[in-house]
């Protein structure tokens, strides 16, 4: 009878191999051997389990048959005379002597998600799966089920970016469960292509490649990065202090201090705001899709925080909670009055000019305006906003920026750093992803532009020609001291006559 013959595995190929959680995600940067590894545990699992079905799903079946199919008829040795498993074209399955079936199956559209409704497999193994949004995720943990003694187990592999980027680094990376998902089901094994021996024995170059790549893209396909990924859109938001970029700038300070100093960070633990602040409303609306209300307080400097949100999102990404407007702003008004930042300020609102679109009867706006929450059209020009926003999350060569996010922002959190270019507009931000709270920020910054910031000056002292005139050493000298942010000393009153004189 032939034998099966597998190449030896790595270590972290191994780890996934006898991995028997629920979940096991092999995840991490390119060339770690995980479409090898998917691929050989559902060979193992259907020569111990005589009558299981497996499948393997990807997002395009020219993809299954480059990444899966041809490699499995090599190795199973299809359509030889000492053939291990058949391999049927018309309805893309191997079938092994045992009776053991591992299925072909691709899932790019809306319209693949029917094909998979009444299909129930024992093991399902998803490749790429950052490249499916969680819905399909969903889709697919209801397709693995049976009344059989089979494992019921769906085996994950994926790098870093894609539109799936967030749910499998909430489950896998921040380990943030909602309700209903057990923590004890889910496994992730890094994988890093230092761990694929094979592929460093056969192909050492590929590894000079890597580092070679631009420093974003090497992070995330050399080292796994999942705070970064190429594509990116907002590639230099930082939800954590930034230690590489204060070390560069010779700041030594820990984590914690730079965060509490507001350095190399853009998400902040919330402070009581100076009721001297301005306090504005960005909003975007949505009905299906989430609905997105911002709430930002101005300090003297004209540096934004984004203090407060309301999210109309349902629980799953990008899913509204198909409120009607009264209901919406209902709520707003509520929160304005209660809240004690809110309450009593006068607010300055700003939204998307289609709110005020009245074709089919009374426009958003109006129905806001009658419920006492009032806005300005915004400034809907995608380049000049996106730019806008840009700039302000920049940061000095000090560490500060002019854009913050409080700490219980989390809607902002979650969906601001999954967001990517448009594959065809390459300078504006693809449409497919969560945007909403993107869209009411860029509403913000263009109502209160900003000019980009200063780069650093070369430091020329030891080589210019000035040097000839120094009387001391540039390194002995400190660092100059920053000064503190302006305040401006008048009443409340005042500053409200001021503001009213400019507009009249």
């Amino acid at each position: 009878m032939p034998e099966l013959q597998i190449p030896q595995p790595s270590e972290k190929q191994r780890l996934f191999l006898t991995d028997e959680h629920k979940y096991v995600c092999f995840g991490g940067a390119r060339g770690g051997g995980k479409s090898w590894a998917l691929r050989v545990k559902a060979v193992l699992l259907c020569e111990k389990y005589p009558g299981i079905l497996c499948c393997i799903v990807r997002k395009t079946y020219p993809e299954l048959r480059a990444n899966h199919i041809r490699q499995l008829k090599a190795l199973l040795r299809c359509g030889q005379t000492d053939a291990l498993a058949r391999y049927n074209d018309s309805d893309k399955s191997l079938s092994f002597p045992n009776g053991s079936v591992i299925l072909f199956r691709y899932l790019d559209a809306e319209s693949d998600e029917g094909r998979f409704q009444g299909t129930e497999v024992d093991v399902l193994f998803l490749d790429e799966a950052t490249q499916q949004p969680e819905r399909r995720w969903n889709i697919l943990k209801a397709c693995v089920r049976g009344v059989n003694g089979y494992p019921k187990r769906i085996y994950l592999s994926c790098n870093p970016g894609g539109v799936g980027h967030e749910w499998v680094k909430r489950l896998f990376i921040d380990r943030r469960f909602k309700e209903g998902e057990n923590p004890d089901d889910y496994a992730f094994i890094q994988s890093l292509v230092t761990d694929n021996t094979a592929l460093m024995r056969e192909q050492p170059e590929y590894l000079e490649q890597l580092r070679s790549l631009p420093p974003r893209q090497r992070e995330a396909w050399l080292y796994g990065r999942w705070d970064i990924f190429e594509g990116q859109f907002f590639e230099e938001l930082r939800l954590e202090p930034d230690l590489a970029a204060a070390e560069k700038a010779g700041c030594t300070l820990s984590p914690e201090e730079l965060r509490r100093q507001h350095r190399w960070t853009h998400v902040i633990e919330p402070f009581e705001i100076d009721p001297r602040w301005k306090i504005c409303r960005s909003f975007d609306w949505g009905y299906r899709r989430p609905f997105s209300v911002g709430w930002w307080a101005v300090d003297f400097d004209g540096v934004v925080y984004r203090i407060l949100e309301l999210y109309g999102c349902s629980g799953t990404p990008n899913e509204g909670v198909k409120w009607v407007p009264e209901q919406v702003f209902r709520e707003v008004a509520r929160i304005e009055r209660e809240h004690r930042w809110l309450r009593g300020k006068r607010i300055r609102g700003v939204a998307d000019p289609a709110i005020w679109n009245a074709e089919r009867g009374e426009s958003i706006a109006e129905t806001a305006e009658k419920l006492g929450v009032y806005f300005e059209k915004g400034d809907n020009a995608r380049l000049p906003g996106w730019m806008q926003l840009h700039y302000r999350l920049s940061f000095d060569e000090q560490g500060f920026a002019r854009l913050y996010v409080f700490s219980n922002c989390r809607a902002f959190i979650r969906t601001l750093p999954t967001l990517r270019y448009d594959p065809l507009r390459p300078e504006d931000l693809d449409t497919d992803g969560e945007d909403h709270i993107a869209d009411e920020t860029r509403y913000l910054c263009m109502s209160r532009p900003v000019a980009p910031g200063q780069a650093a000056m070369p430091d020329n002292s030891n080589t210019g020609p000035l040097r000839l005139f120094l009387d001391i050493d540039e390194k002995s000298l400190p660092p100059a001291p920053r000064l503190e942010r302006m305040r401006v000393v008048r009443s409340e009153e005042e500053a409200s006559g001021k503001e009213q004189d400019n507009t009249t």
